[in-house]
């Protein structure tokens, strides 16, 4: 086969440092998550839907054949760090936490995290993102140090 093909669907969920609510203005963070999603089109992982609420993004996304999940993660934060420092005074101390979580989403559950990320105002009335992030692990399996993830 001459042909090299990929289908990767990618569910990456980072915070705020510390969980500074940054993106509580409601007008700057769809413009946010447009810059990501411009930015991962530019690498080649096609956007499906990048959601959030004040202190954390979610991603999902087609990852290109090309591109490492460390590497889509790295140009995913840098330029919107940048980005966002630029939006004001405000944001002057903006920073993304050191790590992130990377999901595998079958193609059979696209939709259905896709709903769950345009949902995410009205799912962190009740769960925080601790509490997101855990659940999410444990339904993928894995295991957290909780001396680790929290930055």
């Amino acid at each position: 086969m001459p042909q090299s093909l990929a289908r990767i669907v990618l569910h990456v969920v980072f915070s705020t440092k510390n969980r500074v609510p940054f993106l509580k203005n409601t007008d700057l963070r769809p413009r946010l998550h447009s810059y990501m999603a411009g930015i991962l089109q530019n690498i080649g992982c096609e956007p499906i839907l990048i959601g959030g609420v004040e202190d954390h993004v979610h991603i999902l996304c087609n990852l290109s054949r090309t591109v490492t999940i460390a590497g889509l993660v790295e140009k995913a934060k840098k330029s919107p760090s940048k980005w966002m420092k630029e939006q004001g005074p405000d944001h002057g101390d903006f920073y993304w936490q050191g790590g992130y979580g990377a999901f595998s989403v079958s193609q059979s559950n696209v939709e259905q995290v896709r709903a769950y990320i345009a949902m995410q105002e009205e799912h962190h009335h009740q769960v925080t993102f601790q509490e997101e992030f855990r659940a999410l692990c444990r339904k993928h399996g894995m295991e957290i140090n909780e001396r680790y993830v929290w930055d």
